[in-house]
């Protein structure tokens, strides 16, 4: 295993703190929250998302328009949208912009300026056509409290060049994505893969440059984390010193609101992606990428993915999936959309590592037969909103001898991170930065990185596997199977010595209980209890 050294966060990955030191994010929610009355937090995130991506591109906006208001005399025109459009910043008309909303925040027509607000945007951004929120005006929504959001939201600076350049409004974007999934429970999880996961994902791949396609992405964060790794490394590690421009953003959400999810937090990052919208089974949106890098958090278990019509799919190169489980129609349809190169890492279900139903077990095994399992990684429970079941990842490789690291041709790495990650609630784990650092660093080090350190077997955490070990399991890729049990600490005191020193401590332990008593006893009697 390689020994990674521990990076200090820069401040720009710090939580904002407010003046009495509570994370930003977390007082923002706390004051969004406390307005949502009854209103379902499924409802209520649409609410405040869309506002606060409202706010965002109206500030980014505002900051624009002042600096061609400087510069008029130079021929500069503030009201001409392609002076926009030039620096990737969206038009937002005058009935849009957000001094326009705040002023008229306290009138009960609020709802319906806010409607048509979006639709105007819409109309002069054709990239955000049908995405934005538009029923402000029901008459379920409060507009008092509406109007109380938009104070709300108005406190904060989210589009100046200082806070995007700080990602000041992803962060809370993100931060509401996370407390939403948090507070929808199950259904979160639909659209919302915590950080902390798709971090080790994206850290053991590493996706510098090339295609990066997930099929089934929820609310983007797959995309968010990659082009976070890049910028973090942008000084080097292979590419050249260059961040998102070399990388180009493929994927595809069948929930029609989620998808509206996800184009707006990419679109507040600044993000190209070409993100469809339907059933990728049935209805492919990339139906010729060969992706370099693929990244996916797809339904657990899904039953309902109506698999028997899809019997004879070419995309089932290794077996045709199950009609009741679509685990391995998500791993064929990924293998399917890799290019020669690429890489896979995507998280499923344990079950996936060893069940054998439906045929799952033979469909398993021509993937291992093929050599394209890379590396598996069980991890600890209690890690996402939707369940708190364990799951793994897996790393399939299409090529393990492409040049890009050393051959790896007949081996696969197990790594068991199940005792990994600290509970952050009575309910939920999460990795740590350390966690991920060894997780990563481990596969780096394997697969042969540059300064990636040297790789070596841990007994209880990760084993270097060959096919006939693999075999011998019969195909199951359960990482506990392999990796063994940690080693015990050595001890090298003789016995007679540690019989002598134990008995010593305990009759000091016992002599000190006596002492106790007595003092226990005396108070007692002062206190008059005593006999």
């Amino acid at each position: 295993m390689a020994r990674t050294p521990s990076k200090k966060k820069s401040s720009s990955d710090q939580p904002h703190q407010a003046s009495d030191g509570v994370a930003f994010e977390a007082k923002l929610w706390a004051a969004a929250d406390a307005l949502r009355n009854n209103m379902d937090a499924a409802e209520y995130k649409h609410v405040v998302l869309g506002l606060i991506f409202l706010k965002y591109i109206s500030d980014a906006f505002e900051a624009k328009h002042a600096e061609l208001e400087a510069q008029r005399t130079d021929g500069a025109d503030p009201e001409d949208p392609d002076e926009y459009r030039a620096d990737n910043i969206f038009w937002v008309p005058p009935e849009a912009r957000w001094s326009y909303l705040k002023g008229m925040a306290p009138q009960p027509t609020i709802g319906q300026l806010v409607d048509d607000a979006m639709a105007a945007i819409e109309r002069d951004n054709p990239s955000l056509k049908g995405v934005l929120p538009k029923d402000y005006a029901r008459p379920g929504l409060d507009k008092q409290r509406l109007g109380q959001i938009i104070n709300l939201v108005s406190d904060i600076a989210l589009g100046a060049p200082a806070d995007r350049a700080k990602d000041t409004l992803g962060r809370v974007y993100e931060y509401f994505l996370n407390r939403f999934a948090s507070a929808e429970g199950k259904s979160g999880g639909q659209f919302y893969t915590p950080s902390h996961v798709v971090r080790v994902l994206v850290e053991m791949l590493a996706p510098y440059k090339g295609r990066v396609y997930d099929p089934c992405c929820g609310s983007g964060g797959m995309f968010v984390q990659s082009e976070n790794f890049i910028q973090a490394h942008a000084s080097g590690n292979g590419n050249g010193g260059k961040a998102k421009h070399d990388i180009s953003i493929w994927g595809q959400e069948s929930n029609y609101t989620t998808w509206r999810l996800a184009k707006m937090n990419l679109a507040i990052r600044g993000i190209d992606a070409h993100i469809a919208h339907g059933d990728t089974f049935h209805n492919d949106g990339h139906p010729d990428l060969k992706a370099d890098y693929v990244l996916a958090n797809p339904p657990f278990n899904d039953s309902d993915w109506r698999g028997d019509l899809l019997k004879d799919d070419k995309r089932w190169a290794y077996g045709v999936p199950p009609a009741g489980n679509a685990n391995f129609a998500w791993v064929q349809h990924f293998i399917h959309h890799l290019a020669p190169t690429g890489l896979a890492g995507f998280v499923l279900a344990n079950g996936s590592m060893s069940s054998n139903q439906s045929g799952e077990g033979e469909i398993r095994k021509a993937i291992v037969e093929a050599d394209l399992v890379d590396c598996m990684v069980a991890l600890p429970g209690q890690l996402f909103y939707s369940t708190q079941i364990p799951v793994c990842l897996w790393f399939l490789s299409r090529s393990k001898s492409n040049g890009l690291f050393r051959d790896r041709r007949g081996e696969t790495l197990f790594i068991d991170a199940r005792k990994m990650g600290t509970m952050v609630d009575r309910v939920r784990r999460e990795l740590t930065d350390a966690d991920i650092a060894k997780i990563a660093g481990t596969y780096h080090a394997w697969r042969g990185d540059k300064d990636a350190g040297t790789y070596e077997d841990v007994p209880g955490f990760c084993k270097s596997a060959k096919p006939e070990d693999i075999a011998k399991h019969g195909h199951v890729l359960t990482p506990g199977r392999y990796v063994g049990t940690a080693a015990a600490e050595e001890d090298d005191e003789p016995f007679e010595q540690k019989m002598a020193r134990l008995a010593g401590t305990l009759r000091e332990q016992q002599a000190e209980a006596v002492r106790l008593d007595i003092v226990i006893g005396r108070s007692l009697r002062e206190l008059g209890y005593g006999e």
